[in-house]
Parts: C-alpha cells; structure tokens; sequence
C-alpha cells in the first residue's frame, strides 16, 4: 500500500487525530483533532513530516505522487468553502504554516493570504463587500511575508537584520505613515495600502532581481518549500539544539484556508490559555486584538485587550473585554477551551479567529508553562480528577521543579541584555552583586550589608567564607564538580565556573571579558542555570516558591517512587535543611568539612598539628586534641537526621590542602609542635605530592596512621550512645573511602569493630545500630566488588572520583577540552554531570551484580553528585540501588526523577 503523504481535515472530521503528532505534527495532528470533535475548524490539509525527511534526503524534491495529492485535497477545501482557489470571481485564500511533533514557537516560517494575485484581488473586494482597505492590507502582508521567507530566506541569503527585505519594505511603510499622519498600520486607507503595495513590489524586484509572483500555485507551492526549508534555518537549528529535538524528526507543513480577524470592527484575533501559565491558576487567561491577523498579536504594534475580567492586567485593564465586546463569540470559545482541556486532560494553548462575529480555532496545543505554574497544574488537576497521580509526576520536569527553589533574573530584563559570557551552569538561579575578588574581601562587604559575588581563578578550601557570603561565585577554571561547584551546590547557591572568557587579575583587582575589565565594586549579574554572565545590575524576582503546592505535589512523587533519597550534608544546617526537602538520611557526610568556615579555625589548627606530626607520639597527642571536635560535629548531625541513616565518611584529605599558605599561621604552628620554621617548611614539603588525589588519602591515611580511624570510630559511637541515652535514635554508617582491596577494609573494620566493643563496655549498651562499608570509586573495587561485598555492609558509589579515574579526566582541568568534546559530539555530554552510563555505569552495574552475588543484603547508594542528576537517577534505579544522596536544594529534584523512573520503568 502507498505511502499516505497528505491528510484533509475540515467539515467536521480528519484523517488525522491527536495521536499522529510524529507523521502529522503537532498542529497537524491536533486540527485533525478538533475537527473530528466538531470544533469549528478551518478546512484545510497536513503535508506530513514524511514530506519533509524525504525533501532533504532527495535534495528538495518530493516524493512521486504528493503535488497530486495535494491538489485533491485543495479541492475538498473549495467545496466545504464554497470558492476557489485563483478563482477570478470568488477566490479562496490559503496560509501556510509549519508544525513540528515538538513546539518550536517563532522559530519556522508562516506565510498568509495565499492566493491574493491582480486577477483575485477584485474578486476578494467583491466578496469583502467593496472593502478595499481590508483586501490591501491583506496584499501588503503578503507581499511583506512572502518575499522574506520564500525568496529571500529559502534562497538561502542570510542579509545583516536590518537589511533584510522586509526590514526595507518597513521602512517604506513608515515613510508612508509619516507623510500621512498615520501611528498605526490601521490609520491608513485603503488607497495608501493599494499604492503601498505596488511600492512594495518595485522594491522586491529591484533588491531580489525578481517579480513578486501573480500567480497563486507558485505562491502556494513557494510557501510550502519556504516552510520545508525553514526546517533547517539558523533559528530552528539552533532551537533544537538547545531543546534536544532531533533533526531527523522533521516538520509537517499545514495549508488552511484563510479566515479573517481583520474584516472590521466586528472581527478579531487572538491567543488565550485555559489556565494561567504565568501561576497555575485555575482561570481562563487570553488577549485579543480587534481587527487584526495573528501576527499582529505576538508582533507587540497595538497592545492587546484581555479577554474577560480574569486576564486584565494593569497594562489592558482600560480596554474592553472580548467577553463585554463580542459576548455570543466569547461564550462559544469558553465552551470550547473548556471542553478541549477536558477532552486532552491538560492545559490548552489555543488560537482563534473572530470573522464577523464568527468563531473559528486555528490551534490547540499543550501550552508552556513555568516551574510553579506546571507544579501547581498537576496537584490541581489530580484533585479534580482530570488526571492520575502517575501522570501528575511525569508532567512537571525537574527543570521547573527548580524553578520553585531558586531566585531567578527577570525573564523579561535578560533577554534584552547582551551576555558578555559563558561558563559550565553549576549551580542554579540568578544572583547580582559587586565584583570582589578574595574570600576576605567577600566577607568583609558583606559584613557591611552589601551584595557581593566572589570572582576567582578558582576557589580552595581556605575560601569557603567568601563563597558563603557571596551571593554567587564565578571562576574561570573548574569543572562541574570542582570545589566550587560542589560546595556551592550543595548551598544551593549561584555559581558559574569553567567560564574561559574570564581573565582574573587578583593583584589589580579586576577581571577582563573580551576588551571590557571589571574592577571590584562592578556590578554584574549571573544566570547559573544558563551559565550567562551579564554585566550590571539586572533585577531578580522570586521564582515563585508555594512551599504548600510543592509539598503536596513532593508526596505524590513519593507515592510512586521506590528509590529512597538521602543527601550529601556537611554541617547540621545543610542536614536540617535537607529534611525539610525531605531527605530520608545522609547518604554522605564528610568529615574534614567540619575544618572548612566559620568556627573552624581551633579544629583545623588541631588538624594541622596532627598533620605534620613527625612521630607516633606527636600524632597521638593531636589526635586525641581532635577526638572532641569530631564528636561534637558528628553528635549534631546525627541529632538533626534522628532516626535516619548517616554515612559518615572517614578522613579523605589530600593532606597538602591543609597546610597553611599564611605565615602569621605556619608561626603559630611551629611554636604549638615545639619546632622552627625550617623543620616545619621541611615537614610541609615532605607532604607534597605529585598527584594528591590518588596519594596519601582515605584508607590508606588509615592504614598508615590507624590511631586516626581509631580515633573517628570512637567519635561516631560514643556520640551515638550519649544521643542513645537521651532517648534519641542515631543510625550511622561508617564509610571507608578509596578502597581498592578487600584487605583494606578488612584492616579498617577490625581497628573499627574493637572500638565499637570498648563503647558498648564505657557506656553499658548492648547495640548502637550501624553498619560499616566502603565508597566505590576506584575501577579496580567495582571490578573487586565481590570480595569487597564480604567485608562490607553497603556500598556507595563515589562517581565523581570513579568518573575521573575511568576517563583519565582531571575534573578540574576539563574547561580546557571538554566544551569541545561535547559541541563536536566527540561525547554526548559531561560526564561529571551525568553518569556515563556506557563506560562508568557498566563498572557500577558489574560491581552491584558481584557485590550483591557475595551479599545479598548488601545496601547499595550513590554519593556522587550525579546523585541529583535526573538521568542519573533514573539509571540508579534501573540497576536496583537502594538510594541515590545528592546535595539539599537537589533533593526535591531526585525525589521527582526517582518517582518519573519507576513510573516510566512500569510502562
């Protein structure tokens, strides 16, 4: 059986429906929709997306058979409208619109009043009721249209914006208005117009070389390829790129008749929403103009009436309502827009046409909406029935869910703003402040009551003040899961990094973008969803948080999901806040981050001296200085997370990040470990390393040093106990960090199990409730996983460090190369952010299925920060992990990627 290339609708029912938006479009499809529900429709026809891969892959041709096809169903349209199409006498008008399976909004090309030509120009006056203003108006637009998309556009010239034809065809229509007085295009007459028209066509001719076509199927089949064409224009190429829709996926092409919203005053057009997409309430929400075409809405010439008391705003509310000015037509479009989202279960974008007081819809579609707006839509309609819970979730993306969590800059200020650059978007919302570029300095404007936003080369422990008085961070070096991304995520703070345009010059004081430099004091402002950087103070707002909506909406996620959620907390603020985000327990907490900020500095003093201890002695003083510091910090964060699982890491530091840089400090120190400063400089160099991340670390700090491990056990049980007699329930995990061997481990639980045994006979407990376990992050235990799982209680998967070691990628050092990887397609995205699920995911699965083959009950997480990355996620939850942990203001967003894996697992 032949290919079907064309599909009619109109007259009541469509080849088509709403489940053909892959061959039909989305517009295609759902006008084959509303006809077959009786919607009053224009009649017309889809060109399918088909077409439209056959067209590039035959280089612009069309398949055998379609030119006939579509010359079958242009007859169809002429007999429910009662003319024809170049008919001198009666003439029928044809638009000619694009419809992707995916909305593209703006980005493809449209063309109107097809068919308009000198021969079919008095017939259209004739059929207007001699109204000539109307039918040159409707030339004009034609005329402006079609010698923009189809001769100059489709032929492939690309002019600078404001030498394009219809840029020049403008101007001559402002030079008209001018000379008459005229502010708007309706003040002219329809003599102005006629002449306008013919000026225009001179000026197509002598800028294009060629004639306006007077003939209507070089118009129609012009339009058709333009709209093909425009598949691949710079716009729609760019779109998708940044969407992620495919380009093989192509556009249908939907020619219609023509219906009029500018016959008069008693003809309008408009756009409306079957509830408001700006917050989510329940509200028929839409503008109208009287008088116009569509274009004339979305183009911002004329503002727009709203159409009942519930859309007006303080910019319309002057002007008349559609529902006061044409109520018989308002009442039947209230009919439809309330059966349509009934019909489709969502809410409606919609399009329509007044002509003479007569209805027509020209589009429905699933409208856009942001975060809290979509968040509220799916609680709503789940209470009222029009939906399931299942779909309620797959309904919200985890992108408008951080919408609701975030501040953000004003949409409508940013897209008029140049971005200056471009980094790696590593934490989310907008922020704007005054340049500084030192820690201390952050602290200090801070301190005064001012906004600041710390600009560094790159950040370092020592500058973790800075970054929590900031009210963003942007460095030039770094990666997604740099030290400033991860702190700074884990704050749910703005940050950009990896942005190269930025040179930082932190003696003068400034930083360079291109040829413009920012001294500190210089406002500028940060996107960290996008990655943007602007300069000056552009306005925030608040993103819209309803803390009730996003509650409601959580527990339904809740309800589906089967992957627990846990966090990466480092203090008791980041715990309690991860809970009321609704944590389920700490699936990493990280012990040297106790020694980072605000209260830090006796501790890490303590830490030091341990550090650069040169013997058992030295070590064993300083360690048992260190034992009070580590309990009280482990103590609060085991009462903030009662009754929930706490993985606490053991001491993982690349011991030179600990030295100390100021001199006033390396003297202090000295002076505490009894020795000068030679002998210090001379231990401080004995810990330097060529490779800290793979040298004296994790375990093997505990091998070596096992008064360390012994001393940290002792911390976690006997703040467990004391919480233990105070009637509370403490449930730690004690995590052993970059194991490669079983042996290992078995090591460390055995310093560990004696340590717990003694606790039990200090306090007179029978049970603290724990367990021991490893973090896997070297390839070597994934693929060791089944000895490894005989020693070990539970697993987590540490990918951040099991990423950089598979590739061989220094994760602060990929700003370098891997934007280019991904835009060449070399990689299909950065690892670090999601799991690389075709390298890295198959030593994760191999290890879960060999540490599960050893241990059955073996526990099984991710503390990576791909944790709270919703691919990740859906990737844990196909491989059977218990959990995923994932910084606090990320939570939310796995809560909902865990609840979208299980349901789409089920499908």
């Amino acid at each position: 059986m032949a290919e079907k290339w064309v599909y009619f609708f109109g007259g009541g029912k469509g080849e088509g429906n709403a489940t053909m938006k892959n061959l039909l479009g989305g517009k295609g499809a759902n006008l084959a929709e509303m006809a077959n529900l009786g919607v009053p429709v224009p009649p017309g026809f889809t060109i399918t997306t088909s077409v439209c891969t056959h067209f590039y892959e035959h280089k612009r041709k069309y398949p055998a058979g379609v030119k006939e096809k579509v010359d079958e169903s242009m007859r169809k349209v002429e007999k429910i409208m009662g003319k024809k199409f170049g008919d001198p006498d009666n003439p029928l008008l044809m638009s000619v619109r694009s419809g992707a399976r995916s909305s593209m909004p703006g980005m493809m090309e449209t063309v109107l009043n097809i068919g308009l030509t000198s021969k079919t120009i008095p017939g259209m006056i004739h059929q207007s009721g001699g109204n000539e203003r109307f039918v040159y108006d409707a030339y004009r637009r034609l005329i402006m249209m079609y010698s923009d998309v189809v001769m100059e556009k489709a032929a492939g010239v690309e002019p600078k914006e404001d030498e394009g034809i219809r840029r020049q065809l403008e101007r001559i229509m402002d030079d008209m208005k001018k000379r008459r007085g005229a502010t708007l295009d309706t003040d002219l007459t329809g003599d102005d117009l006629k002449e306008l028209c013919e000026a225009f066509k001179e000026k197509v001719k002598g800028v294009l070389g060629k004639e306006f076509p007077d003939d209507p199927n070089k118009q129609l089949w012009g339009g058709i390829d333009a709209v093909f064409a425009s598949w691949n224009g710079k716009r729609a190429v760019s779109y998708r790129r940044i969407e992620g829709i495919p380009d093989e996926w192509g556009t249908a092409v939907n020619v219609q008749s023509m219906v009029f919203g500018n016959m008069g005053d008693d003809s309008a057009t408009g756009v409306a929403f079957t509830r408001n997409p700006g917050n989510g309430e329940h509200g028929f929400y839409g503008e109208y103009l009287v008088n116009a075409q569509g274009e004339d809405v979305v183009a911002g010439i004329r503002t727009p009436a709203p159409i009942n008391d519930y859309s007006k705003s303080e910019h319309n509310k002057e002007l008349v309502a559609l529902e006061k000015r044409m109520p018989k037509a308002y009442k039947e479009l209230d009919g439809i827009q309330r059966r349509l989202e009934k019909h489709y279960r969502d809410m409606q974008d919609i399009e329509f046409t007044i002509e003479k007081g007569r209805l027509f819809m020209l589009q429905c579609r699933v409208g856009k909406r942001n975060g809290p707006a979509a968040v509220r839509m799916a609680v709503d309609m789940t209470k009222e029935k029009l939906i399931k819970k299942e779909e309620a979730v797959m309904r919200v993306t985890p992108s408008q869910l951080d919408e609701l969590l975030h501040p953000i800059i004003d949409p409508k200020v940013e897209r008029e703003h140049e971005v200056l650059a471009k980094g790696l978007p590593a934490g989310p919302g907008g922020a704007t402040g005054q340049a500084v570029f030192t820690a201390a300095e952050a602290v200090i404007w801070y301190n005064q009551g001012k906004k600041v936003i710390l600009v560094r080369e790159e950040t370092n422990p020592e500058d973790v003040e800075g970054m929590r008085a900031a009210q963003a961070i942007l460095t030039a070096r770094g990666g997604m899961t740099s030290h400033a991304a991860l702190v700074a995520r884990g704050w749910g703070k703005c940050c950009i990094v990896g942005c190269g345009a930025v040179h930082v010059d932190s003696a003068k004081r400034e930083f360079r973008i291109g040829d413009r430099t920012f001294k500190e004091g210089d406002w500028i402002t940060l996107n960290g969803t996008k990655g943007n950087v602007y300069a000056g103070q552009l306005p925030m707002m608040d993103a819209g948080e309803e803390n009730k909506v996003l509650m409601d909406f959580l527990k339904i996620c809740d309800a589906a999901r089967k992957l627990g959620v846990r966090t990466n907390a480092d203090t008791p603020a980041d715990a309690a806040k991860a809970r009321s985000f609704g944590a389920e327990g700490i699936g990493l907490f990280r012990t040297e981050h106790m020694f980072y900020g605000k209260g830090a500095d006796e501790p890490l003093f303590v830490l030091r001296k341990m550090i650069m201890s040169s013997s058992p002695q030295e070590r064993k003083k300083a360690v048992d200085e260190l034992f009070r510091y580590v309990k009280k910090d482990i103590k609060s964060t085991l009462e903030a997370m009662d009754g929930l699982p706490v993985v606490i890491r053991l001491l993982d530091p690349p011991l030179h990040e600990f030295v100390p840089h100021d001199p006033d400090k390396q003297a202090s120190l000295a002076r505490a470990l009894g020795i000068d400063m030679a002998e210090l400089s001379k231990r401080a160099d004995a810990l330097r390393e060529s490779n800290p991340m793979m040298g004296h670390r994790g375990v093997r700090l505990g091998v070596t040093y096992p008064e360390v491990t012994a001393m940290q056990a002792r911390a976690i049980f006997e703040a467990a106990a004391e919480l233990l007699k105070d009637g509370r329930k403490p449930h730690p995990e004690i995590m052993v960090p970059v194991v490669c061997d079983a042996n290992e481990l078995k090591h460390q639980k055995e310093i560990i199990t004696a340590v717990y045994k003694e606790t039990l006979a200090k306090f007179g407990i029978k049970k603290i409730r724990h367990m021991v376990g490893t973090m896997i992050e070297i390839p070597r235990a994934a693929l060791l996983s089944g000895q490894i799982a005989e020693a070990a209680e539970f697993f987590s998967f540490g990918t951040n460090d099991l990423t950089q070691m598979t590739f061989g990628f220094s994760r602060d050092d990929i700003g370098g190369f891997l934007p280019e990887y991904v835009s060449g397609k070399i990689l299909a995205g950065d690892p670090f952010q999601s799991i690389d699920q075709a390298g890295v995911g198959e030593l994760v699965q191999l290890s879960i299925e060999r540490g599960r083959k050893s241990n059955k009950s073996l526990e099984i997480g991710i503390c990576g920060e791909q944790g709270g990355d919703p691919a990740s996620v859906a990737f844990c939850h196909r491989v059977g992990m218990d959990y995923v942990s994932c910084s606090p203001f990320r939570v939310p967003i796995a809560r909902l990627a865990a609840a979208q894996a299980a349901i789409a697992k089920k499908k």
